[in-house]
């Protein structure tokens, strides 16, 4: 299945724009599960210079981004926006017995999307993009050290500490008590059913949830210790170069959050860039604002970073 879109060079569709096409893709991980996801890249670029892997924020589809992902991809760089298992293109047709945890997302399921990029575009340089909880997802993935770029737009952990005030408690209460409860009687989070994005699988959900320390405590939600320390060994091992983008207005993913990430990278040389909408006069950005189209003017600095 193909879409097809006019996007211009500034992602609004002026004039003398390229043609952008969606393609869905099926994306197998090691497992046997099948992820959904969809390629966006222009029609007239076959052998590009660079192509990226996007991550979701955690509960949202990839799709939410897709303005976002047609102006990359107009840039010349062809764009695999996947859907972890149990969210979105990758939700199961039946949640009984359904059962992923974050380590599944990072080491299976983001692991496949770079290699079905690198398959597809073996003489690109890869690079990611990730927002909110996906950047944690992307870091610890095994193979991330293949990658030449990474971008991180507002990342953290979930400690429920982090958030900013006066949000703190209402979304602690929310993350970290309700969604908890709500993931153990349905058996998943049914957050579309409350407006709260794409529905999430149980053992995801009680790991979220669990961030209740600035510590990580690997298996404290019932995922395998080993794996999540492995994970984390990966993460303080990587070397890839990465632009770290926050927003100062951004409630999940404050400075405090973004430093506390950034902790678990301490061989990976970064690049900050800190959105201050309010000092600039301009409108609320908070956390998924960055992606919105009255954002767009800020998304050149992701290409060009990609493009060095």
């Amino acid at each position: 299945m193909q879409a097809r879109h006019n996007v211009g060079t500034d992602g609004d569709g002026a004039a003398g724009a390229t043609e952008v096409v969606e393609s869905r893709l099926a994306v197998t991980a090691p497992d046997g599960y099948g992820l959904g996801a969809v390629l966006f890249a222009r029609t007239d670029v076959r052998d590009p210079a660079n192509a990226v892997v996007f991550n979701a924020g955690g509960g949202l589809s990839s799709l939410r981004y897709r303005h976002f992902l047609r102006f990359l991809a107009s840039q010349g760089m062809p764009v695999l926006a996947y859907d972890y298992r149990g969210v979105g293109l990758s939700r199961p047709a039946n949640w009984r017995g359904f059962d992923a945890g974050i380590e599944d997302w990072c080491e299976l399921d983001h692991a496949s999307a770079v290699m079905a990029m690198r398959t597809r575009f073996p003489r690109a340089r890869l690079a990611t993009v990730s927002h909110s909880i996906g950047c944690m997802i992307a870091a610890a993935s095994p193979n991330a050290s293949i990658l030449h770029q990474m971008v991180f737009v507002a990342p953290h952990t979930a400690y429920w500490g982090d958030y900013s005030q006066p949000w703190r408690w209402p979304m602690a209460l929310m993350w970290h008590v309700l969604m908890p409860a709500a993931a153990r009687a349905f058996g998943h989070f049914p957050a579309s059913r409350l407006g709260l994005g794409d529905d999430l699988p149980r053992r995801v959900a009680l790991q979220w949830a669990s961030r209740r320390t600035p510590d990580y405590r690997p298996g404290a939600a019932g995922g395998d210790p080993a794996r999540e320390t492995v994970a984390l060994d990966r993460m303080a091992r990587l070397t890839v170069p990465a632009l770290v983008i926050s927003i100062t207005d951004d409630a999940f993913a404050p400075e405090i959050a973004v430093r506390r990430f950034l902790m678990g990278l301490p061989n990976a040389p970064t690049v900050r860039r800190i959105i201050s909408p309010r000092a600039d006069g301009g409108r609320q950005v908070g956390h998924h604002g960055y992606f919105r189209r009255v954002s767009s003017d800020g998304w050149k600095m992701i290409s060009r970073f990609i493009s060095t």
